[in-house]
C-alpha cells in the first residue's frame, strides 16, 4: 500500500508538512488564505491570520517500514495531559490513517456537544452528493401574475453569498454575486420596474434552529435561514466578523430596489413560489469555494445553505429537519456508524446537537483511505495549526508550537465545550485521524484540548511498550 506526503513551502519559513494516505496530485491545492468569520458566541477566532508566503505544495513517497503506531505509548504519552481538570469531560478517538487501526479511546461512543466539528459531517455529505462545480442562481423573474403593474420578484435560489458589496470590491467570500449586477441586466432588459417582491419559498420550515440564540444574530454568528441573503446576512459586506440582520430576505430585496432607483419600504416578501420570465440571473461561488470558505471561517450560515442543497439532491425539505436527515442518511448510507447522532442544524452551532468522537473520527479515516477517493478533498479543507482559518492562531505556544503546520483539524467550541477533528503526522511520519470532544470545560479549557492534539504529533511510535504503558526493558517508576 503506498502512502505519500505533502510538504508545504511557505517563502522563506521553515519546512512544514501534511501527510495523508493515498493523496492524489490532482485533488491537493494550495491551502488558500482564507477570510477569517467572528464567532463569538463559539469562540472561533476572528482576528486575521499571519501573512504567509505563496504555497508550493509537493508530493512525496513516504517509507512503506515505517513503524507501526504502539497504542500503550500513546496512552502513556496522553496520561499526564488527560489529568488537566480544564478539559472537563473529554472523549476521543485516534486512529492510524493507514491501517485504520485504533489506537486510543476514551468514551468514544458517548454522545457529546459537538460545536462546529459537526461541519464535518455537512461537508461530507455535500462531497457524496454534490456536483463539486455547483453553483446556486438568484434570478429576477417578472411574474405571469401580478396584482401590481411593473412588479419585479426576487426568487432566492438558496446563495448566502450573493453580496451587495460593488463588482470592483471584495466580498468575505471569493468569486461572489453581486446584486448589483442584478439591476445592471434588469435595466438592461427593457423591463422598466415599479415595485421588488422576494420569493423566499424554496427554503420551508423555521428560520431559525432549536438550541439558536437570537443573540448570535447581533453577534455575528448567524442570520435567519432565507433562500435568498446578502453576504451571508452580514450588515457590513467585506467585514467577516460584521454584526448579521434579522432581516436578510427583506435586506436583500431591500438593496435591489436601491440599485433600481425604487423605495426600499415598498419591498415586500412572498413564500409563494414564482412564475414567470428571467429578465435577470446571477451564480455562486463552485461548491468547493463555498465549503472551503466554511471549513476554514467556521460559517454557520454558509453550512446551514449547503446542508440545504445536500437536502434537495436526496429528496428532504430544505429546512432544518430536512437538513438534518438528509446529511445523516447521507454519512448513515456510507457506512459511517452515527452512534445515536442527535442534530438540530447543519453547523453545530445548537446547544442541544450531539455527536460522538468515534463517528467523527470515522469519517476523517475514510477520507485517508485509499479506497474512498470522494471524501478526500475534505482533508485539504481542513484548517492548518498555525497557518489558517480558525486554527491560525492557535498551536504557536511552546506547548503545542511542535504541531504548527503538521495538524489539520475543524474547530469547534461554545461555553464549556472545545472540539477538535482531524489528521495529523507523528514524528515518525505516520498519519492519524483524531476526534477530540470536550465538554464542561473551563475557562483554559481549548488551550488544553489544543495541548493534547499537538502530543500526537510527538508522539513516538519507535519505542514498543508494554501492557503496563512502560517502554519495553525500562523499570516502572
Amino acid at each position: 500500500m503506498t502512502s505519500v506526503g505533502l510538504r508545504w513551502f511557505t517563502g522563506p519559513r521553515r519546512l512544514i508538512g501534511l501527510i495523508c494516505k493515498g493523496l492524489m496530485t490532482g485533488l491537493i491545492a494550495a491551502t488558500a488564505m482564507a477570510i477569517l468569520a467572528g464567532h463569538r458566541a463559539t469562540g472561533e477566532v476572528d482576528s486575521p491570520p499571519p501573512k504567509q508566503g505563496r504555497s508550493q505544495p509537493a508530493l512525496i513517497r513516504l517509507d512503506e517500514t515505517l513503524t507501526a503506531p504502539d497504542s500503550g505509548r500513546l496512552a502513556a504519552t496522553l496520561a499526564p495531559l488527560l489529568a488537566n481538570p480544564e478539559l472537563g469531560t473529554l472523549t476521543g478517538q485516534v486512529a492510524d490513517a493507514m491501517t485504520g487501526q485504533l489506537l486510543w479511546t476514551q468514551g468514544e461512543r458517548v454522545p457529546m456537544q459537538p460545536a462546529s466539528t459537526t461541519k464535518v459531517l455537512t461537508a461530507a455529505a455535500a462531497l457524496l452528493t454534490l456536483d463539486r462545480d455547483a453553483r446556486l442562481t438568484t434570478r429576477v423573474v417578472t411574474p405571469a401574475r401580478s396584482g401590481k403593474p411593473g412588479q419585479i420578484v426576487l426568487v432566492g435560489g438558496g446563495d448566502p453569498a450573493l453580496s451587495a458589496a460593488p463588482s470592483d470590491q471584495d466580498s468575505w467570500i471569493r468569486d461572489a454575486a453581486r446584486i448589483g449586477d442584478l439591476a445592471e441586466q434588469v435595466r438592461r432588459s427593457g423591463f422598466t420596474p415599479t415595485s421588488i417582491q422576494v420569493d423566499t419559498s424554496q427554503f420551508s420550515g423555521a428560520e431559525m434552529a432549536p438550541g439558536w440564540d437570537p443573540a448570535d444574530i447581533d453577534g455575528g454568528d448567524i442570520a435567519p435561514i432565507e433562500s435568498v441573503m446578502l453576504d451571508g446576512g452580514r450588515t457590513q459586506p467585506a467585514t467577516a466578523d460584521s454584526p448579521r440582520s434579522h432581516t436578510p430576505a427583506l435586506d436583500a430585496g431591500r438593496a435591489l430596489a436601491d440599485a433600481l432607483g425604487l423605495d426600499p419600504a415598498d419591498v415586500v416578501l412572498t413564500a409563494t413560489p414564482t412564475v414567470g420570465r428571467d429578465i435577470a440571473s446571477v451564480q455562486s461561488p463552485p461548491l468547493m469555494e463555498r465549503l472551503r470558505t466554511m471549513m476554514n471561517t467556521s460559517d454557520d450560515v454558509l453550512a446551514e445553505a449547503i446542508g440545504r442543497e445536500v437536502a434537495a439532491a436526496t429528496h428532504h425539505p430544505q429546512s432544518f429537519a430536512g437538513t438534518v436527515q438528509a446529511v445523516l442518511d447521507t454519512v448513515l448510507n456510507f457506512g459511517i456508524d452515527l452512534n445515536d447522532a442527535s442534530l438540530h442544524d447543519a453547523s453545530g452551532l445548537s446547544t442541544e446537537d450531539r455527536l460522538t468522537a468515534d463517528t467523527l473520527d470515522q469519517v476523517l479515516n475514510t477520507a485517508a483511505s485509499s479506497k474512498h477517493q470522494q471524501l478526500r478533498p475534505l482533508l485539504d479543507l481542513l484548517p492548518v495549526a498555525g497557518r489558517s482559518g480558525t486554527l491560525a492562531h492557535r498551536f504557536l505556544d511552546h506547548d503545542t508550537q511542535a504541531a504548527a503546520g503538521w495538524l489539520r483539524a475543524k474547530t469547534g467550541t461554545l461555553t464549556g465545550t472545545n472540539a477538535l477533528a482531524g489528521i495529523v503526522t507523528n514524528v515518525d511520519g505516520r498519519v492519524l485521524t483524531f476526534a477530540l470532544i470536550a465538554n464542561g470545560a473551563g475557562p483554559h479549557g481549548r488551550a488544553a484540548l489544543d495541548t493534547v492534539a499537538a502530543a500526537l504529533r510527538s508522539y513516538d511510535c519507535e519505542t514498543p511498550t508494554s501492557a503496563d504503558g512502560l517502554p519495553v526493558g525500562e523499570p516502572p517508576p
